[in-house]
């Protein structure tokens, strides 16, 4: 099976469930029977008044989830040049309907976040309200090297990092540790990578059960469990994580996110003697030195598109970001950049994208049209395949 489903009891009468992606192989990346198996066990979950929290994990020691499965994606593109590509939107529609869904989980969903987190991992992980990381933690979101664009929330967790520290990562790719992502409020407690069984004995001994003897409404937020929850996280074994590098040079990366738009940005990361005048300990760093590389040899579309949906992010909510990634996301399966990324990066391995624009033709008049068409809805009136998801918002969108 793709996923493995597994409960544990509670010394209070309850019931844990777990979640643990199945495909160690692939680094646990998801696939389209990934989402559609842990949507439909978290719907059951969801009615069950026994189930208090559900943990979420990875196969293997190596991570947790390291993206999604896109080489059978770009088959798939590769076959087929309608607009919408059909299996995109399978794709694409069931992974982001769950991210919508785990936002909106009344119980708590906890991320044991070892090892390697990207691309679609990092959405499960934005989409959990607990998440622990250890020292192996290492997280990314390297859309930029295949030609796509943050996506899986990305245009969600991104913005809400401090000082445009997401902007940074989405742009690079930059790598990142547990300590970073406890500084981007992508996690709230650290542990060590071999306390696993200590947290299974915390959420067993913990109590569950309500204070007024209630069962609990399972269509309602269950504040109580989540309460419950934060505090036997807290309990857990401390560890030293590495350094931060992006508490280390938040304000160097506000200052270069905010030297103008991304023309201007563009420039200074292009050049060596801007970067040291900028501030030489940043430009000396190796982290920083293997970020700017990626950047350079990353996807000029793709940068385009992720500092313009930067810009929108901002003012809408996540299903409104969600409906526009979606939008994104199969036009970049339909455009030529995708396909070529995927191709140099995973299929024939030569690493030689050829790219169809550079950022100068993506930022004139004409690219700029290019751009937001990436934005347009290419779905037939009420066949969006987050509409559903849209239909409780509270925002109208634009």
């Amino acid at each position: 099976d793709s996923i493995t489903i597994s409960h544990i009891d509670t010394a209070c009468g309850h019931q844990i469930g777990i979640v643990t992606l199945n495909a160690p192989k692939s680094l646990n990346a998801l696939s389209t029977e990934m989402c559609a198996q842990l949507s439909t066990q978290l719907a059951a979950w969801r009615t069950d008044a026994r189930i208090k929290a559900v943990l979420l994990q990875g196969a293997g020691d190596k991570a947790f989830c390291a993206g999604g499965d896109i080489r059978k994606l770009y088959e798939r593109m590769c076959q087929t040049d309608t607009l919408p590509n059909p299996y995109a939107t399978q794709f694409f529609g069931q992974e982001y309907t769950l991210y919508l869904q785990m936002h909106r989980y009344p119980k708590p969903l906890i991320l044991w976040g070892d090892g390697i987190i990207m691309g679609g991992g990092m959405g499960l992980m934005a989409a959990c309200s607990h998440r622990i990381v250890t020292e192996r933690t290492r997280f990314a979101m390297p859309e930029v090297t295949i030609g796509l664009f943050p996506d899986a929330t990305g245009s969600w967790f991104l913005q809400r990092m401090p000082a445009k520290t997401g902007l940074f990562l989405g742009l690079t790719g930059a790598h990142c540790n547990g300590a970073d992502a406890i500084f981007g409020s992508l996690a709230e407690y650290s542990a060590p990578h071999d306390a696993y069984n200590e947290l299974l004995s915390a959420l067993q001994q913990a109590d569950w059960r309500t204070p007024d003897k209630r069962t609990g409404d399972v269509e309602g937020h269950d504040t109580h469990a989540h309460e419950v929850c934060a505090k036997l996280l807290s309990t857990l074994p401390t560890v030293a994580l590495p350094e931060s590098r992006l508490s280390k040079y938040w304000q160097t990366i506000q200052r270069l996110m905010s030297v103008g738009g991304l023309a201007q940005i563009d420039a200074l990361l292009h050049s060596d003697d801007a970067l040291q005048a900028l501030d030489s300990d940043f430009a000396d760093d190796t982290w920083t030195q293997r970020a700017v590389a990626t950047y350079r040899h990353g996807c000029p579309v793709t940068k385009a598109l992720t500092y313009a949906m930067y810009q929108r992010a901002g003012t809408l909510s996540l299903a409104q970001i969600l409906y526009l990634e979606t939008n994104m996301a199969v036009h970049c399966a339909h455009y030529p950049d995708f396909k070529e990324g995927v191709r140099a990066l995973l299929i024939d391995k030569d690493k030689q994208p050829i790219w169809s624009r550079s950022l100068a033709d993506c930022l004139t008049p004409e690219g700029q049209d290019y751009i937001r068409s990436h934005f347009n809805n290419p779905y037939p009136e009420d066949t969006h395949p987050l509409l559903n998801g849209l239909k409780n918002d509270s925002k109208t969108l634009r």
